[in-house]
């Protein structure tokens, strides 16, 4: 098969003739049909975001798919079931803490750097393994528009964070990092769930324009001055009313200050989750003050990916119209045009902006 490929961090991805995958016992062999390009792609490719991705190897996190074989445990996936191929494979020795790649794309400690090894690529490429578990049928309709389907990934990860922090219908939310592509995935979700609002903070004045334009008043934008003091007051400010509940999803390169004036505008018995990248580069801690925590009974957690429950939970919501996937910019790109795709992607990160990759051709 045609697959690109990562020799080396910084070198280009080559498209070239590789060996077809096999499926072995609890795996399924998919036709690759959209995959999502993700707007840091170049960053990881080139070793500046230090995944603990092993070159040689084929990239990719995730996408829609043909299954072309399925194993014997697999009791309902036939061949030819359009699917959705989730990235996040879990070991399957040790359900209290299962160690995690993300395949083809990184992965968490000793043990999840050996379940890369055994499943180390991922999906640009025409054919790719995935383990039973991760394929997910897609509904019939999802047939007319594959490469909008293929940002799905990037949709459960947020929802993934707002599963963990339990967000209830009619609750306020504040997702710092709202104006990036992950921050704005978690606005839409939070609002198709029943959000009765969502704060949304960020210095792009077009792009909070963009999501106030594309919700309505349920969206209360605040730009975003850099002096922590004041943003917080005005983060509580625009909420009119208690925050019930903060998601943060900055990328690494954002300030530790930016991420805790936001997290201490929750109110009191409130939930913060951290799933961004603040920190991941260096910098100064969150330092969330401890008497500020303990005296407000604040709950915070981080939440890694998202369970493999909320693959369905996304596809359904998704497929029932309450989360529209309709007004999405969306650039397909041929598999020979990779590099290309991943330079796109890295200029074209903003709200709603979606680069994909078409590796099967017919």
């Amino acid at each position: 098969m045609r697959a690109a490929v990562l020799s080396e961090f910084g070198a280009p991805l080559v498209v070239q003739e590789v060996p077809d995958p096999r499926a072995e016992g609890g795996e399924v062999l998919v036709e690759v049909l959209a995959a999502s390009v993700p707007p840091y792609a170049g960053e990881v490719f080139s070793g500046e975001r230090r995944y603990p991705l092993e070159p040689p190897v084929i990239p990719g996190t995730g996408g829609v798919g043909r299954v072309l074989q399925a194993g014997p445990d697999a009791t309902r996936l036939r061949a030819g079931d359009l699917v959705w191929c989730d990235c996040t494979v879990r070991s399957r020795d040790d359900a209290l803490t299962p160690d995690i790649t993300l395949q083809g794309w990184s992965s968490r400690g000793d043990g999840g750097a050996r379940l890369a090894r055994h499943l180390h690529d991922g999906a640009f490429a025409e054919r790719m393994r995935v383990p039973t578990e991760n394929v997910h049928p897609l509904p019939a309709r999802a047939e007319d528009d594959l490469a909008r389907w293929s940002s799905l990934g990037i949709y459960t990860i947020p929802y993934g964070g707002l599963l963990a922090g339990g967000l209830q219908a009619g609750e306020t939310l504040l997702v710092s990092g709202a104006t990036g592509n992950l921050g704005s995935a978690a606005v839409a979700v939070a609002l198709a769930l029943g959000a009765g609002r969502v704060v949304a903070p960020g210095r792009n004045r077009a792009a909070l324009d963009l999501l106030t334009g594309r919700f309505g008043p349920r969206v209360r934008p605040v730009e975003l001055t850099g002096d922590e003091d004041t943003d917080r007051g005005a983060l509580s400010a625009a909420a009119e009313g208690p925050i019930d509940m903060v998601i943060d999803l900055l990328p690494p390169a954002a300030p530790a200050s930016v991420a805790r004036a936001a997290a201490m505008t929750v109110r009191e018995y409130g939930r913060v989750v951290l799933m961004g990248g603040v920190g991941m580069l260096g910098g100064a801690d969150l330092a969330l003050p401890y008497p500020w925590l303990m005296r407000n009974s604040v709950t915070v957690r981080g939440q890694w990916m998202y369970p493999r429950s909320a693959n369905t939970g996304m596809i359904r919501l998704i497929a029932s119209g309450a989360l529209d996937l309709a007004p999405e910019q969306v650039r397909t790109f041929p598999l020979d045009a990779v590099d290309e795709a991943v330079a796109y992607a890295a200029a074209h990160a903003g709200p709603f902006e979606r680069t994909v990759l078409t590796p099967y051709a017919g």
